[in-house]
């Protein structure tokens, strides 16, 4: 019988601050997000592995700030002169491209810096005093922003976060499941990630639910591979 092809449909990941799963990995960047605007600085930054939730953690702050979000690979001069002096800016992955050291970067971050009246949200996986720079005048205000870390994530946090994936698709996937997935992948964000997807495209191409059996078959491909 031939397998039939997936529609591509479009997942929308839960961005809520009702959505986002709090735990003690994550607690403190909660409170810091919620505390805003009484930020006892202006800037700050979330660090953290990938997957630990900044990114969710940023829209939460955006959508109350009424802010704007943006790549630190896309900032440039021009941007930041477009941009309302008092705008909340989210600046994401400030570590995360490649050539992330170059020149260019650091005077439209300093430009940012400099020009910018309004609030600041920096993310990384590194902490702020690990960030490479290519100039010195750049590296004061790295040191001097308010940076709170996003550890990696426990087993717990890992389980609710595979049911989020999965309800974000709209499948509800017993604790059975979710259990034999944490045994068997890499304690990370991303590998849970990655495999809830590939189980949704696995379960939607063969029009099965997510149940053990779709599971172990896809660990068993995955230890072939």
């Amino acid at each position: 019988m031939a397998r039939q092809l997936p529609l591509p449909l479009e997942i929308r990941p839960a961005r809520s601050r009702e959505a986002f799963i709090v735990a003690p990995s994550n607690a403190a960047a909660v409170r810091f997000v919620d505390s805003w605007p009484d930020w006892p600085e202006r800037s700050g930054a979330l660090f953290g592995p990938r997957g630990s939730g900044k990114s969710h953690l940023v829209e939460v702050w955006r959508t109350a700030s009424g802010g704007l979000r943006v790549s630190a690979e896309e900032i440039t001069p021009d941007w930041i002169m477009a941009v309302p002096e008092d705008a909340a800016i989210a600046i994401e992955d400030v570590d995360g491209f490649e050539g992330s050291t170059n020149v260019e970067r650091d005077i439209a971050l300093l430009a940012l810096f400099e020009r910018s009246k309004g609030s600041l949200l920096f993310t990384a996986t590194l902490p702020p005093g690990e960030w490479a720079t290519a100039t010195g005048d750049i590296r004061s205000r790295f040191d001097a922003l308010l940076a709170v870390s996003m550890d990696t994530p426990d087993e717990a946090l890992l389980g609710d976060l595979a049911r989020k994936l999965f309800a974000d698709r709209q499948l509800c996937v017993p604790d059975a499941v979710i259990g034999r997935m944490l045994r068997a992948l890499e304690r990370t964000p991303k590998a849970i990630s990655t495999f809830v997807a590939a189980a949704d495209h696995k379960a939607l191409a063969e029009k099965r639910a997510v149940n053990e059996r779709l599971v172990v078959e896809l660990l068993e491909e995955k230890e072939r591979t």
